[in-house]
């Protein structure tokens, strides 16, 4: 949460001439429901499902097509969804930042996300995860930088500029 997932996707596509595509909005075009609603109706784990349901029909459907896919903070720490993920052999970006900027950036923005409710359960969450995301292709630190520099650091170390 709060990493740039999708701001920095969306600059990336716009720079590559690149279709963008959110995880989280696809989920919630499809359920016909917020992340927020789909936690608390059905819980987390029937969240988890349709999400790496979602996952399979992204992966399925990009085809030949180049495109960004923003996934969403848990997404890629369920082991299916990053199995997946690697077997396509798409590229996968861990934008990090310190916990407490992840923390503010998060405060800043109108979504209610289920999972943040106060700092130190959120850094227990940063925490529990990193593992996960440390085994992406690529580690890009966000600490600092605006959106435009991510999202160029991101391309030239992909190699598409």
């Amino acid at each position: 949460m709060g990493a740039g997932k999708t701001t920095v996707g969306e600059a990336l596509a716009r720079r590559l001439g690149w279709q963008f595509e959110d995880l989280d909005e696809k989920i919630q075009a499809r359920e016909a429901q917020t992340i927020e609603q789909i936690f608390r109706v059905a819980g987390e784990a029937a969240f988890r499902a349709v999400e790496q349901e979602t996952i399979q029909e992204l992966l399925s459907n990009i085809g030949s097509s180049c495109q960004i896919v923003a996934l969403g903070g848990g997404a890629f720490t369920q082991a299916a969804n990053a199995d997946a993920i690697r077997r396509s052999g798409f590229p996968v970006v861990f934008l990090d930042a310190p916990v407490e900027e992840l923390w503010q950036r998060c405060q800043k923005q109108a979504t209610n996300r289920p999972l943040r409710r106060n700092l130190e359960q959120f850094r227990d969450l940063y925490q529990a995860r990193r593992p996960r995301y440390m085994t992406a292709g690529l580690r890009v630190d966000t600490e600092g930088k605006d959106v435009e520099a991510v999202a160029a650091e991101v391309a030239c170390s992909l190699g598409l500029l």
